[in-house]
């Protein structure tokens, strides 16, 4: 009893294995391109995110800004350097008064640009000197603009737009975001 057994022949061997390989060196040049291109847009997003966290936190401080239960002495809102810098304060214990800087629960803050980094001062009664700290992250990226509008509205409490721009370290691809409260309180 016979069999016939038919298989491939050498030739037809040789040709799928050269269609293979080159089918594989493709795929090996794509997958390091596809790699870095994912890369690039996990770190923009990153990028992205840092900045829409650092205007939501401002934002948050912002929309309190001259809360006060009772009678409040001064400007709950004060924005200095065309936006670059925002003095604000607020009743954060409901006693009727802004505890004034200096005091072990002050009830003022600053937020300012510096050096390319964003920075914060509990206490801050003026948009200069020393003692303001980082919010923002060095090691990632340089704050490239930061500035609040206010933006008046007839009988209605004023909008605050709150702008921030950002690149990486080394200064490519830049990203933007823009957030708007409303400063209840002023």
């Amino acid at each position: 009893m016979q069999l016939n057994q038919q298989g491939f022949t050498l030739l037809e061997t040789l040709i799928a294995m050269t269609l293979s390989s080159i089918v594989l060196l493709g795929a090996g040049r794509l997958f390091p391109a596809l790699q870095g291109a994912i890369l690039l847009q996990y770190q923009r997003e990153t990028l992205q995110e840092s900045l829409w966290q650092l205007a939501f936190s401002l934002g948050k401080q912002l929309q309190r800004a001259g809360y006060c239960h009772g009678t409040c002495q001064g400007e709950g809102l004060v924005l200095g350097k065309e936006g670059g810098c925002v003095l604000l304060q607020w009743d954060g214990n409901s006693n009727g008064r802004w505890e004034p800087p200096g005091h072990a629960e002050t009830e003022r803050a600053g937020f300012r640009l510096s050096g390319g980094n964003l920075e914060v001062m509990r206490g801050a009664t003026s948009c200069e000197g020393a003692g303001w700290e980082k919010i923002s992250d060095p090691a990632m990226m340089v704050i490239r603009s930061f500035s609040v509008t206010r933006q008046a509205r007839l009988s209605m409490p004023p909008l605050l737009i709150i702008s921030l721009a950002a690149t990486f370290k080394n200064g490519q691809h830049p990203v933007s975001t823009r957030h708007i409260v409303v400063g209840y309180n002023l």
